[in-house]
């Protein structure tokens, strides 16, 4: 398990450590459902994402933050995932 902490200029992150990439790209999406169960290989994006438990500085909500690499994955996923 990683104790790393990545610090952005918006967050506060922890990755999962089921990433296959531990980057944060470009587009993000958070999530408000810090328990929610999100599976990223089920979406079957197109190009690169990563998943980190999420702390927002703005105001400290905690949930997760999906990352990709492709802006239409982003998209993907916030059409089609619907917290449990």
């Amino acid at each position: 398990m990683s104790d790393r902490v990545i610090q952005t200029a918006r967050y506060k992150l922890f990755p999962s450590p089921r990433n296959a990439h531990r980057e944060v790209f470009e587009h993000e999406v958070f999530v408000p459902h810090p328990y929610a169960l999100i599976d990223l290989p089920s979406f079957y994006f197109a190009g690169r994402a990563s998943l980190f438990a999420a702390c927002r500085l703005s105001d400290g909500k905690m949930g997760q933050l999906v990352t990709f690499e492709l802006e239409a994955d982003a998209a993907k996923f916030t059409a089609n995932f619907t917290p449990d």
